[in-house]
């Protein structure tokens, strides 16, 4: 029998189940991995957005980090939320170490669906310093401006702009801007950048306000399918295709007040048997 990639989210929390370390490992369960998390952040959120942020120590994470290496194999990595420079520097020592070889992807958090910011400002030269030692990057618009110290793209030239940048600038391998924010496009368009040159990813625009976590999720779905496609690219494109129909399936699970999640497990939804059951009334 063959057995399961393993992959490793290194990232936050959040409490609401759709964005951080629940989304990542949602994400690799409905893709066929083996999930594994490493804590780096905990955060008091939902669907309306972050009320506060706990780092968690750097010596526990590297606790977490060297008893799982020591025990489990790892084939995959996701970097999600680095909330402070010591834990960006910290990770970076293992992305160089005991995960170099592996495939690894950083979704450089620093601006949640919602808009609230998850990172500071002196922690973005540690995250920037850490692209040459992962295989891609996947900021969105405005992650990708902190970046590149630019304005928030509002064409596709300017995030290809923003991609050449990261990749010839700041020594990026491959990079993702995820352009689901980019408004007066008919559909959604991500665009990859790597030594090949620029290739777009295109697909139907959802009509749906349900997109807590599309981020972390595309992120942590390019991590979890990579063992199984021969590159990047074409890696990418099954994830994107994952992602819409995760998206067009939000809608059922009326979740939260503000933006809900995207639909992790659609694909098992046939499936389930659901009863009837009498909700909760809210106070």
């Amino acid at each position: 029998m063959t057995r399961p990639p393993v992959a490793v989210t290194i990232a936050g929390s959040d409490p609401s189940g759709g964005a951080g370390v629940q989304a990542d490992l949602k994400t690799f369960s409905a893709l066929g991995a083996y999930g594994t998390s490493v804590l780096t952040a905990l955060t008091a959120q939902a669907t309306t957005g972050v009320t506060a942020v706990h780092t968690v120590p750097v010596d526990f994470v590297r606790a977490q980090l060297d008893t799982l290496l020591a025990d489990v194999r790892v084939d995959t990595v996701k970097v999600g939320m680095l909330a402070s420079s010591d834990l960006a520097c910290t990770v970076g020592e293992y992305l160089r170490g005991p995960l170099a070889g592996m495939h690894r992807v950083l979704d450089p958090v620093m601006v949640a669906t919602s808009g609230s910011r998850l990172l500071a400002d002196e922690a973005v030269f540690a995250v920037r310093a850490l692209l040459p030692d992962v295989d891609v990057v996947t900021p969105n618009l405005p992650e990708a401006a902190v970046l590149t110290g630019t304005a928030t793209a509002t064409s596709v030239a300017q995030m290809g702009e923003q991609a050449r940048r990261l990749r010839e600038e700041y020594g990026a391998r491959a990079v993702l801007v995820k352009g689901g924010h980019l408004s007066g496009v008919a559909d959604a368009v991500d665009l990859w950048r790597d030594d090949a040159g620029e290739r777009l990813y295109h697909a139907e625009r959802v009509p749906t306000v349900n997109t807590h976590g599309t981020g972390c999720t595309l992120s942590s779905a390019v991590a979890a399918l990579r063992p199984r496609h021969p590159d990047w690219p074409s890696t990418v494109a099954a994830a994107k295709e994952w992602l819409t129909e995760a998206l067009r399936h939000a809608d059922v699970l009326e979740v939260g007040a503000g933006p809900g999640p995207v639909h992790h497990f659609h694909e098992l939804t046939a499936r389930w048997v659901v009863a009837p059951y009498a909700a909760v009334p809210r106070p």
